[in-house]
């Protein structure tokens, strides 16, 4: 039976002549872990649910990238997180925003799609609801990171000299991951999970808790986005996606590319997304400079890369 899994560890502007070999080793290295945890469970006839957990949990729990361990921080120095995961068969979903002590957000938001009547969770309600959950809390300093740190105060020095938070600067702005997956039963899912952007407004939700934007999973697709957030909602990108799936025949390719590279880049918004088919087709399509990526389709194709024209 087909198997594929894709994921994703932000996107943005990532150029070669700005990473050394050491931190270039270790996001690959992060990402090759994260492939692996979620593929083991696809390998293992597991649930494509399951599988999606296991490598966005991989991803939250590395430094390097921008969920869980390694959020970034808001305009005062706190750390909002946001998470998603939606199951295709039903198309049941679950999301969490405005967190800050839960180590595996990922795992909130699944507990609230199976464990509650509701989609969506926030703030302290949804940290109570973690505890009771017994999901793992975590203390701030297990959130801190000093690079995170120096960005929020490079930004809000940009900003206090005039800078716009329109004017995209990727690398420090952009920064979510996520995985698709298909499972030996046909099923789809997806993941997200994300820190948001830095120096943002406390509150602000992004597009990664927003199900039909940043996240979705049904019968024909899964996609995960990563990018400058607020295009993805006002362009409904996950569920726009699908949608052309299903109504204009469209491959995961063509629609994605319609997205991306289409109706985003027309509105102004930059990033990318992570998709898988029902018949194991993976796209990486992304508008900026680089994504940071990772899959195995279904025909086994292995693909791990940063940079564009890598794969």
């Amino acid at each position: 039976m087909t198997i594929a899994l894709a994921l994703h560890g932000g996107a943005g502007t990532l150029r070669r002549s700005d990473m050394d070999a050491e931190l270039e080793r270790a996001y690959r290295a992060g990402l090759e872990q994260a492939l692996e945890a979620g593929h083991a469970v696809l390998r293992g006839g597991g649930a494509a649910l399951d599988a999606v957990c296991a490598a966005v949990c991989a991803l939250e729990d590395d430094p390097l990238f921008n969920a869980g361990r390694g959020s970034v921080f808001n305009l005062d120095g706190k750390q909002e997180m946001e998470a998603a995961v939606m199951d295709g068969i039903r198309q049941d979903a679950g999301s969490v925003a405005g967190l800050s002590g839960v180590r595996n957000p990922v795992l909130l938001a699944r507990a609230v799609m199976e464990r509650t009547p509701h989609v969506t969770l926030g703030y302290a309600a949804a940290e109570d609801f973690a505890r009771r959950a017994g999901l793992e809390m975590r203390p701030p300093e297990y959130f801190h990171t000093d690079k995170r740190w120096q960005a929020l105060l490079a930004e809000k020095e940009r900003l206090a000299n005039g800078g716009s938070d329109e004017d995209i600067s990727e690398d420090r702005k952009h920064g979510t991951v996520g995985a698709v997956a298909l499972d030996a039963q046909g099923r789809l899912a997806a993941a997200t999970s994300t820190g948001g952007r830095t120096a943002k407004w406390p509150g602000r939700i992004g597009d990664t808790p927003v199900i039909g934007a940043g996240t979705w999973a049904d019968a024909y697709c899964a996609v995960s986005a990563t990018g400058h957030g607020e295009y993805f909602v006002r362009a409904a990108a996950g569920h726009e996606i699908s949608a052309r799936i299903r109504h204009l025949d469209e491959t995961v390719a063509q629609a994605c590319d319609a997205v991306v590279y289409g109706q985003l880049l027309t509105m102004g918004g930059t990033g990318g997304v992570v998709a898988v088919d029902r018949y194991g087709r993976v796209a990486l399509p992304f508008n900026c400079e680089g994504m940071y990526r990772a899959a195995i389709d279904g025909a086994g194709l292995r693909t791990v890369a940063i940079y564009r024209g890598e794969d």
